[in-house]
């Protein structure tokens, strides 16, 4: 009897565990793209039985996006009220904790994601920092060939983003991610835009200082010693060229870092994730090493000093989504190909965290159940990216047969 009791209880701890290691479908809704689509709890409900019929099992709700404006109960953060020309003004009812009972009671996994830096669009003005002034003084400069240039005053920029360096912005983001995480039952917590908006950014005095303290010594010609711009606008590398790049990814790792202890001592069961593009070699000026500490695929790169690899942020997530919104679908020997993409990232991070390979759903569409299942066969699950485009180029039915076909399999 006590052995057959012994056999039962590892019969459900191997059950239990299985489930527990079950590979995540998950399907990103943005916050803007959506947002009328999602605008009743009717269509909430629609939507995910939709989701969990086809196999996913977890939903990304961006409840903070390139606005800066929230999807759910700030206390500082202006609410998204509007969309285009849909108004929705007050919903009366929390978007964010309907959207998880919900998809609990669907036996599916919620991720939340949010932008800890971003406060505005300056493609058409709207989002915090364009009321607010505080909010202003902490965005990012922009040295372009034409000069500085305030950030939110760039309609060429997606996002207006804080410096990431700066405290005003570390504690601004921190607040956002506490806000969150203290108030609903997340099972995932994701960052996204969790960067340097790019190369021309930042270059304020703050900064400038900051650098000098981290160089220890003072720049003479700033920010020329770092980079300046040819006559046709190319970048040409200044003395403290590959330095600057270090300093600048080390800023978003110390960030990274804080936020999973700052999380992980409340909610120590949530997931932390970030997603980020699979093209590694090229995301530096954005200050994102999203490889493990050990990594060090730069090398013989122009723009890489030794040690870079000790910015490398992979051993501070649960779960690292990759962005292989390639070329191609099929190809080990084709670097924009998806299957070279999943590859590359997993060769990159190591056994630092999970590895998920992420679709952008207007790519591909006549081989995109080709898509999610090699996805789901050479990673941890699949994110489709987003439900807009999965509504729009109808792929329920690829989706759905890729992830039975990888799932036929085991």
């Amino acid at each position: 009897m006590r052995k057959f009791l012994m056999l039962v209880a590892v019969a459900l701890l191997s059950l239990s565990c299985s489930k527990d290691t079950a590979k995540d479908k998950s399907l990103w809704i943005c916050d803007d793209a959506n947002f009328a689509r999602l605008s009743t709890k009717d269509s909430i409900c629609f939507y995910l039985d939709k989701a969990r019929e086809t196999g996913f099992n977890r939903v990304v709700v961006d409840v903070k996006g390139a606005a800066g404006l929230a999807l759910y109960e700030s206390g500082f953060v202006p609410a998204r009220t509007r969309e285009g020309g849909f108004e929705l003004g007050e919903r009366g009812w929390d978007y964010l904790e309907y959207f998880i009972d919900q998809a609990h009671r669907r036996k599916m996994k919620v991720t939340v994601a949010m932008t800890p830096f971003s406060v505005g669009c300056p493609m058409n003005g709207e989002g915090p920092c364009y009321s607010n002034a505080e909010l202003c003084e902490h965005t990012c400069v922009e040295y372009t060939p034409k000069g500085f240039l305030k950030i939110e005053n760039d309609p060429s920029e997606v996002s207006a983003f804080l410096n990431p360096s700066d405290p005003y912005a570390i504690d601004y983001g921190m607040r956002t991610v506490k806000e969150i995480v203290e108030r609903y039952d997340l099972d995932g917590l994701c960052l996204d835009y969790c960067r340097y908006p790019g190369m021309k950014s930042d270059f304020s005095e703050l900064s400038r200082k900051q650098f000098e303290e981290y160089i220890g010594e003072e720049i003479g010609n700033f920010p020329e010693d770092i980079f300046s711009y040819g006559k046709d606008g190319e970048v040409i590398p200044g003395k403290y060229y590959r330095q600057w790049w270090t300093w600048r990814s080390g800023n978003i790792k110390s960030f990274i870092a804080g936020v999973r202890t700052y999380l992980k001592s409340v909610k120590p069961r949530v997931d932390l994730e970030y997603w980020a593009a699979s093209w590694l070699h090229a995301i530096y000026k954005n200050g994102q090493n999203w490889a493990c500490d050990q990594a060090e695929y730069y090398k013989g790169l122009p723009w890489a000093e030794d040690g870079y690899c000790k910015t490398g942020f992979a051993g501070e997530l649960d779960l690292f989504v990759t962005g292989t919104y390639l070329e191609r679908v099929w190809g080990m020997e084709d670097l924009e190909s998806i299957e070279y993409g999943l590859f590359r990232t997993k060769r990159d991070i190591a056994d630092a965290c999970r590895v998920q390979g992420s679709l952008y759903a207007v790519n591909h569409l006549d081989e995109f159940e080709d898509a999610v299942y090699l996805c789901m066969r050479e990673t941890s699950g699949v994110m489709v990216f987003d439900l807009v485009w999965v509504v729009k180029n109808n792929l329920w039915t690829q989706i759905k047969n890729g992830i039975d076909r990888a799932e036929s399999e085991h």
